[in-house]
């Protein structure tokens, strides 16, 4: 895939625009420590882009992960030409045609309609260059700042800058360097060089046509001018051509053959979303040693450093794709995410720009299992393990590290209901356990025995009359007026139907629990064939995830929150993939788009994204920490992966019509291949998976051998 030669104009056809539905237009370079994107409106908070308003206040620098994070360490960016009636961004906004806009992942251009300037912006890792043209001689470059700011003019063509805005973090002062170098001389700065929400116009002579250089740090003006000296000697092609070449290296790790443009623009779109987040947070000394600030000690360490993940969404999908075709950044972060740990005490659970604390558990431990059973950074575990088991046995007093409840699981076997999310947080902490005793195994550590029976204690909260997880109060019974649409309280972001199932680790015993492989077939049927129902409990009022699940007719199959991931691949744990294969085609192609409907929900760093390309691709990773993926349904006619280890896997499905709904046989490597999972191992073998595909199911009995993992 050439970036380099595509068309990327909003409202083509175009496989590679990125100009996907509900998703913002980011352009950086893949997991950049910023990014870039068009504000069209400052008014609604982190809603500030919408792709059918057509209002243009200017590039946004951004690195918000997610509306709900919110923002830091921003400001915007909006080239002008001539006075203003008042020097403010509402004053200064003009509007623009975003179908003869370009929005690619290395490059965004917009012509301001007021202004008549084209302009292009072309980002690089610490920076980029804004390239200008229609200036007159009156024109200038607006820069919107809100929080406290201040500017000083450095030398006739050079602004340094510093901003203090963010959305939560451990440091007050936390503060984000740039500095700005213009092609030509500065003939004025006009508003307040240094306050608070502040709008200033760097007004500059020269001809119709401009280049401006950035360069940004969040460590010191120094390092941002370090950061931005290395690419003084880079034309714009430079910068372009080195933007597209980090994007083709990671875009071009699958290619995708199929009948359906829209569908194969669909993959594209999530694939580059894949590598967006986590941001690198680590920059360049002069010795060329990697460094990052500490926010939560207020201090510059040695050492890399990655920011703005959940791993409550992330770990489902986007790390075991890294695993496969991306390792060396996999094993990168990791080093990150233990340098957090060293830093605070706790692993992280979800930072922008530090630990927000937000989500239940703590299921990095499942990024960390999933690494260490595929043999990625071994030689990270050992510390890594002694983390594990720290977050596992101490309760920080600090709300946002570490687990909630944690002395109150290990007295009871289950958080209780005086926590809130208390089902939640104990499924997940069974799963987090399981992931200690699969790193433990793997190091031949005989303490984490322990680990594997606290595994079980899901079966604490099972009520097996209702067939749902359920919170119990600190004397062991559950909590009355029981109301299995009811969201929140209890669970997380859904009700009972979508948080009983997060027994990712064990389902051949939730099984058990359930009475058996009738009852529990029984209860997912019920589960898929009811209407959207929800009743917001909890939350008191309606929340996005309630309102994506009932947009959709796929029962409670609430594949708008990542809590559901999983469940269409529940049918492989009794055997019958036939009564999966409809609903996961089904779903990839109602719920996906290129067009204006894009995503089904909140596409969470990458994780929704991730479900699209696996499921696509014929098999998912429903247990991170076992190095297995669950068989489902190809969507393509043929996918090529090539692996990080230099392999080439390539995936085909014939007939691929929108009739053959299900599996009829699969060969692998030519030969028969009749389990309901592939291995780890096996995928980095490389070769072909065939895919014969039908319009009626071909049911058969398997063996235990050939289910999926569970806890034995």
């Amino acid at each position: 895939m050439k970036i380099s030669t595509i068309d990327t104009r909003h409202g083509t056809d175009n496989q590679y625009s990125f100009s996907h539905g509900n998703c913002l237009p980011y352009t950086g370079v893949p997991f950049g420590m910023n990014f870039f994107a068009p504000q069209t409106t400052n008014q609604k908070g982190s809603w500030w882009f919408h792709p059918q308003d057509h209002t243009f206040q200017g590039f946004r620098i951004t690195h918000q992960p997610s509306p709900w994070m919110g923002d830091f360490s921003q400001f915007v960016l909006l080239p002008i030409n001539g006075a203003l009636s008042e020097n403010n961004l509402f004053h200064a906004q003009s509007s623009y045609r975003p179908e003869e806009s370009t929005f690619n992942p290395a490059c965004l251009e917009i012509t301001s309609c007021r202004y008549q300037i084209t302009s292009q912006l072309i980002p690089s890792m610490y920076g980029g260059i804004l390239s200008l043209s229609g200036m007159k001689e009156n024109g200038g470059l607006a820069l919107s700042l809100p929080g406290r700011y201040k500017l000083k003019k450095l030398d006739e063509t050079t602004v340094l800058g510093q901003i203090i805005n963010y959305a939560g973090c451990e440091d007050e002062q936390f503060t984000f360097y740039f500095v700005l170098k213009f092609e030509s001389p500065l003939t004025a700065i006009e508003g307040a060089p240094e306050g608070e929400d502040g709008f200033v116009i760097l007004r500059f002579s020269g001809g119709s046509t401009q280049e401006i250089r950035l360069g940004t740090s969040f460590i010191s003006e120094d390092q941002a001018q370090l950061n931005l000296s290395r690419e003084m000697g880079w034309e714009k092609t430079d910068y372009l051509k080195h933007a597209q070449t980090a994007w083709e290296e990671y875009l071009s790790k699958i290619e995708i053959t199929h009948h359906d443009k829209e569908q194969v623009a669909t993959f594209y779109h999530c694939l580059y979303r894949t590598f967006l987040f986590p941001q690198t947070f680590y920059e360049w000394d002069e010795e060329n040693k990697p460094i990052h600030y500490d926010t939560f000690n207020k201090c510059v360490r040695e050492g890399v450093f990655y920011t703005n993940n959940g791993f409550w969404d992330t770990f489902r999908t986007v790390y075991p794709l890294y695993s496969l075709i991306a390792t060396d950044k996999y094993g990168e972060m990791l080093e990150g995410y233990l340098n957090s740990y060293k830093e605070t005490g706790f692993l992280p659970k979800w930072l922008s720009p530090d630990e927000r604390g937000m989500m239940p558990g703590t299921l990095i431990d499942a990024v960390i299992a999933d690494a260490a059973v595929k043999g990625i950074r071994p030689d990270l575990m050992p510390e890594f393990l002694s983390a594990m088991k720290k977050g596992a046995t101490d309760q920080s007093e600090h709300a946002n590290y570490g687990r909630r409840g944690t002395y109150d699981y290990l007295s009871h076997g289950y958080v209780p209901n005086t926590h809130h999310e208390s089902v939640n947080h104990t499924l997940d902490y069974c799963y987090s356990d399981f992931c200690i005793y699969q790193v433990g195994a793997i190091l031949n550590d005989n303490t984490v025995a322990e680990y594997r029976t606290q595994a079980k204690n899901y079966v604490n909260i099972f009520d097996k009359e209702s067939g749902f997880m359920r919170a119990k109060d600190t004397e062991g019974n559950f909590s009355v007026n029981f109301d299995s649409h009811r969201w929140g309280t209890d669970y997380a972001e859904g009700s009972a139907w979508q948080s009983s199932y997060a027994v990712y680790h064990d389902f051949a015993g939730l099984i058990e629990a359930h009475g058996g492989k009738e009852k529990y077939q029984t209860k997912l049927v019920e589960l898929c064939n009811q209407k959207p129902l929800y009743h917001t409990g909890g939350y008191g009022f309606e929340i996005h995830e309630m309102s994506e699940m009932a947009s959709i007719e796929f029962g409670q199959v609430a594949l708008s929150n990542q809590p559901s991931f999983h469940l269409p691949y529940l049918f492989n744990y009794l055997g019958k993939p036939e009564m999966a294969q409809p609903m996961i085609k089904q779903l990839m192609t109602q719920c996906f788009s290129a067009s204006p409907q894009g995503y089904p929900g909140d596409e969470d760093n990458g994780s929704m994204s991730g479900w699209f390309i696996f499921s696509s691709l014929g098999f998912y990773p429903v247990t991170a920490g076992s190095g297995e993926y669950v068989i489902g349904i190809p969507l393509f006619d043929k996918a090529t992966l090539h692996l990080s280890n230099g392999e080439t896997l390539t995936i085909s499905s014939s007939p691929n019509c929108v009739q053959q709904q299900f599996v009829h046989e699969i060969k692998r490597n030519d030969s028969s291949y009749t389990s309901l999972f592939f291995s780890h191992e096996d995928l980095l073998q490389g070769g072909t998976i065939e895919y014969q595909l039908g319009v009626v199911p071909n049911p058969r009995e398997y063996t235990e051998e050939e289910l999926p993992f569970s806890l034995k």
